[in-house]
């Protein structure tokens, strides 16, 4: 009997990764078979500090037999004392949060405070944009999943992706002019638009969308569209948050604070915690208006008493530095790779949430191709898998990562590169890997 008979395929038209997961420790996944994968997506982009971090192991011994789940208008002192820590952490103004489980939940109930405060219902997303699959948030992702499904709910409009790679729009020099484009963006939202804007949902560093990081100033620039307009700024940082980019918060560098931020995935380390913070004076209005958010696991104490820990082990180890450094290190390699191998298109990104562009004219099928020798070699890596961005891989190791574990990964890469673009060096190029520490199973 097939592993998979019982099981709903939930990716689209992707399959399960081979194999049966029996246990994840630090940058390691090992399968039944004892098979070790380096993990280059840390689980699902959100193990930050790695897979059973014995602080975070220790935390969940603890609290559950303490305390756990309340009924959800209970409070407890781990769910006041990591609202109080994040909002500190974030600053700017952003002094009030609500605790819940996904990255989903976090901007569904952000575009619902939204619509409550401002007293209209339309929402701006990046095309390319992926924000969660639940209702409202399905509704502003356009990366994938809206096909098929009826009807989306009127007033969802998509700006262009400020792609610097592969510019919409150049200016004399043949570079992005996103000055231009976000204009003509919103010229489009202005005549398609009713009159009742609501907000703009972003990410600062679009993930699923290809890594593509926001330029300079696109930022503060896009505020100033949306408060022209009467519109609400929300920056989702479920993936670029919590030092993931080499700043706490992505939006940091920039200078920008939003009206509401939403965060999940990292919050936890991979445990189900996310939040939303927003103002003192948008939390006001909305408590009038009767805001209503109420969930089984809103403000839960379990996972708020790991997210504590979480905050206490990014702080107390300065992985906001240690992200710099790592990322630099990381995209030295693959910059080293693209001058070498010829299949390098692009490497971009910030801290360690790195984007790689694979160049030629069938990237999906070689993004394929690489991806299956990676793993074969013990790297596991991540491609956007998708219609015509196959040949983009989202690679974001732990925070925790070692440099050895950095340079591993980028050898790997390097060797699966290097076999399936020459086909015609692959069993040469897999008798020296087999022997080479780098493409050992057990990486040791």
């Amino acid at each position: 009997m097939a592993v998979t008979e019982h099981l709903i395929r939930y990716s689209g038209r992707g399959g399960f990764t081979p194999g049966v997961v029996a246990r994840a420790q630090g940058s390691t996944v090992t399968t039944e078979e004892g098979r070790e994968l380096l993990d280059f997506t840390s689980g699902q982009m959100s193990a930050i500090l790695g897979h059973s971090h014995p602080e975070i192991v220790a935390t969940v011994r603890e609290q559950v037999g303490r305390l756990d789940h309340l009924y959800s208008g209970m409070l407890s002192r781990p769910v006041l004392e990591l609202c109080e820590r994040l909002c500190a952490s974030v600053g700017g103004g952003l002094d009030r949060a609500m605790l819940l489980t996904t990255g989903a939940e976090s901007n569904e109930a952000a575009i619902r405070m939204a619509k409550l405060v401002t007293g209209r219902h339309e929402i701006v997303s990046f095309a390319r944009s992926w924000h969660g699959m639940t209702q409202a948030a399905a509704n502003a992702t356009y990366v994938a999943g809206r096909a098929g499904y009826g009807p989306a709910a009127p007033g969802n409009f998509a700006l262009p992706v400020p792609d610097r790679y592969r510019p919409d729009l150049v200016d004399d020099a043949g570079e992005l002019d996103w000055r231009r484009q976000l204009d003509l963006g919103f010229a489009l939202v202005d005549a398609q638009s009713v009159g009742s804007l609501a907000a703009c949902i972003v990410e600062p560093v679009l993930s699923s969308g290809g890594v593509v990081d926001l330029p300079p100033g696109y930022l503060a620039a896009l505020r100033d569209k949306c408060h022209e307009r009467g519109m609400l700024l929300i920056l989702d940082e479920a993936q670029t948050g919590l030092c993931r980019t080499g700043d706490w918060y992505a939006h940091q560098r920039d200078g920008v604070v939003p009206d509401i931020l939403t965060l999940s995935k990292t919050l936890g380390a991979g445990l189900p915690l996310a939040a939303v913070l927003t103002t003192a004076a948008i939390e006001q209005v909305a408590h009038e208006r009767g805001f209503l958010f109420f969930t089984t696991h809103v403000n839960d104490p379990l996972p708020a008493a790991v997210g504590l820990t979480v905050l206490e082990v990014l702080a107390r180890d300065r992985l906001d530095l240690r992200a710099r450094e790592l990322g630099t290190l990381l995209q030295d390699g693959l910059r080293e790779l693209a001058r070498t191998t010829g299949t390098i298109g692009d490497v971009r990104g910030r801290g360690l949430l790195v984007g790689l562009e694979l160049a030629g004219s069938d990237t999906d099928a070689l993004g394929a191709a690489v991806t299956a020798r990676c793993a074969e070699l013990g790297l596991h890596m991540n491609i956007v898998q998708l219609p015509g961005m196959g040949g983009t891989f989202r690679i974001a190791p732990p925070l925790t990562a070692t440099e050895a574990e950095i340079r591993r990964g980028v050898d790997i890469l390097g060797t699966a590169l290097g076999e399936v673009a020459q086909p015609s060096t692959a069993a040469a190029s897999r008798s020296s890997v087999a022997a080479s520490p780098s493409a050992s199973t057990t990486g040791r």
